[in-house]
């Protein structure tokens, strides 16, 4: 095949390009620069857009002697994931900036520009497994490794993506195997510190950054009773299930400590309550996808497991489609689901679909 390898500057993505250059495949490499932000040009930046990383890219494309170039994808990521972050935070909902780079620019402006160019797929350092069934369909499962799986974030992948993606990672059972593997071959990054953070809020202070874009606002912080027990100064900053940063005068009650239960963004209000109230028996949303085939029929409720975090572990559930909504009832209840998030169907190892959570419903009412 003629492949486009997407080079962040780490080691997974350097491994994964040399195992499609030693596998025969025509290779390219590339570089995403997808900020122009001040902060995620210095040293030290903790995400994976730096101009350090596009050297750590280069470096290893030229030990791995194939063509690399930069390409700049900056104002469409900030149109699709920067502001559409802003935007769901000032909407009171909590997004997932890799999910939407994935499924906006990895594999739909980087694909669309590689398909465009001649190239069959787009390889990724991704920890994620392709198969194909008996009729021919593609289907993503998940990594061999599942404490390294990276499924969760590429639930967003379409059937037409998944024909273009190419994961050599997948069967690696370690990092630490991909770490030996590119000292190995001589790869300059192989003891690379992974990349953590959101790649353009580098300092990882997601508040202040927000509170520079969006601006603050004192509002009041409620008990379910709707009881005045504190103030913040912008309820952009606050998701559901945080417990740290209230800064409540007023104690509970009982003397636990209280959770965020829900952001209210045009009251700028946040309401808080005990811990049990964060239960979740039911999640639902209208903007769905299918990794693949999708089912016959969906209306009829099916068994599958249901993740809600890239860590997360996944949860034993039922779900449907019920008009315009995905709906997925877990077997025991979910903790600290907010709007925004997103859900990703699994059946066994095979990633069925995702939505974006819109609605949830608690499992335990708690008396106010």
């Amino acid at each position: 095949m003629k492949v486009l390898a997407a080079m962040s500057g780490g080691v997974d993505s350097a491994v994964a390009a040399a195992r499609a250059v030693e596998a025969g495949h025509e290779v390219v490499g590339v570089h995403l620069a997808l900020s122009r932000m001040p902060g995620t040009l210095r040293t030290g930046s903790r995400g994976c857009c730096t101009i350090e990383d596009s050297m750590d890219a280069q470096r290893a494309a030229n030990k791995l002697d194939i063509p690399y170039y930069v390409w700049d994808f900056s104002e469409r990521f900030k149109a699709d994931v920067v502001d559409d972050f802003i935007a769901e935070y000032s909407a009171g909902r909590t997004p997932n900036p890799c999910m939407r780079c994935n499924e906006r620019i990895k594999f739909a402006a980087l694909l669309e520009k590689a398909i465009a160019l001649g190239f069959d797929a787009v390889c990724t350092g991704h920890y994620a497994t392709i198969t194909v069934d008996e009729a021919g369909n593609r289907e993503l499962h998940r990594a061999s490794a599942w404490a390294k799986d990276q499924s969760y974030v590429l639930g967003v992948l379409t059937a037409e993506q998944l024909a273009h993606a190419y994961f050599p990672l997948g069967d690696t059972p370690s990092k630490d195997l991909v770490r030996a593997e590119a000292e190995r071959r001589g790869l300059s990054v192989a003891q690379k510190p992974d990349s953590h953070d959101i790649c353009f809020i580098p300092d990882g202070d997601t508040r202040g950054w927000l509170a520079e874009r969006v601006g603050t606002a004192t509002g009041e912080v409620l008990d379910r009773s709707g009881a005045v027990v504190g103030s913040h100064e912008g309820a952009h900053a606050f998701t559901v299930g945080q417990r740290r940063g209230l800064r409540l005068g007023t104690p509970a009650d009982d003397g636990k400590p209280r959770f965020v239960l829900e952001v209210r963004p045009k009251e700028n209000t946040v309401i808080v309550g005990p811990k049990e109230a964060l239960a979740i028996g039911e999640i639902a949303g209208v903007r769905y996808t299918w990794a693949g085939l999708a089912p016959v029929d969906a209306t009829t409720p099916f068994a599958c497991d249901v993740q809600i975090r890239a860590h997360a572990d996944p949860v034993p559930a039922v779900a449907r489609l019920d008009g315009d909504e995905f709906v997925v009832v877990p077997d025991i209840p979910l903790d600290g689901v907010a709007p925004g998030q997103t859900a990703v169907v699994y059946l066994g190892t095979r990633v069925l679909g995702q939505f974006t959570i819109d609605r949830t419903v608690s499992a335990v009412p708690v008396p106010a």
